[in-house]
Parts: C-alpha cells; structure tokens; sequence
C-alpha cells in the first residue's frame, strides 16, 4: 500500500535547526528541482580537511535589519538555470530541514534571492523526500507562524545579529 502523501499549499514554513533559522517561509516550487535559501556573502573554507561555507541570510520577508551567519558543510558545486534563464554556479549544502512534522535531510543551493518576495523555494527533492503533495489553491496547510521575529530573539531578549 502507498503511503499517504502529506498536503502542503504553495506556501508553507520551514525551519532549519542546524542554521539556527527557526522561520523562514517558503514558496513551493514544483519547477525547481533543489530547494534554494536566499544567502549573500558566500565564502567556502577549510576546517579540519573538511570543506565548509559561511554565509549571511535575512531570513525573514521585508526585514533586512535581522541577519543571521550560518555555515555548513559544502556538499557540492552545481549549474543551476534559473526562471530567467540564467546559468549560475551555486553551492551546495545539506542540512536538516523541518516542514510540519516531518524532519528530512535536504539538499539546499545557496543564492542571492535579494530581489525575490521569498527567502526559500523548496524544491521536488525535498517533497519527495518529505513525502509532500501541493495543493496550489491552499497556503499554509502544514500552520502559520504568527510572529517569526520573536522566534529569533535570544534568551536575552535582543534579535540575533
């Protein structure tokens, strides 16, 4: 017997715990194969032998005051094309990645998304993977999260810079 896909609309939020990045909403896109995070001052480095990249997101939609550093292992390098046509190189990283219940590894490019309404497409790998069906006329099926900004404040009570 198949299992039972889980409904998402064209619009969910996403979490990822390894970045820190409790919030960020995501447009699903069916035409994209990778998930992609909006990231700016990209730089790879070397730790212990192993590959790695740092980065700067404002993960949050019509914010650019929170900025988040993050940095992960680099998975890859890969030649994207983009909606307008343009091929780009992008970095490649895996990490956890939260959609509703469900805890999936995925694989994420790296990519300015400065002039873009949202700061994360989830792409067909990642639905797979999560076993998720699109429900394009819906939002938000997985839940809303009504105050994204509080998520980000530390014990202290101040944004994390």
């Amino acid at each position: 017997m198949p299992k039972i896909k889980t409904m998402i609309g064209w619009e969910e939020w996403c979490a990822f715990p390894d970045l820190d990045l409790p919030a960020i909403k995501a447009k699903v896109d069916t035409g994209a194969t990778t998930s992609s995070i909006h990231a700016y001052d990209i730089e790879p480095f070397t730790k212990g032998g192993a590959e790695f990249v740092r980065f700067k997101i404002h993960p949050l939609q019509k914010n650019k005051t929170l900025e988040i550093e993050c940095f992960a292992p680099l998975s890859d390098y890969r030649n994207v094309t983009s909606s307008n046509g343009e091929r780009e190189k992008r970095y490649v990283i895996k990490t956890p990645l939260i959609i509703g219940e469900k805890t999936i590894e995925a694989e994420v490019t790296l990519s300015s998304r400065h002039k873009m309404t949202f700061r994360m497409l989830l792409g067909r790998d990642a639905m797979r993977r999560a076993k998720l069906a699109v429900d394009p006329a819906k939002s938000f099926l997985l839940g809303k999260v009504k105050d994204a900004e509080n998520l980000y404040k530390d014990v202290s009570g101040e944004q994390k810079k």
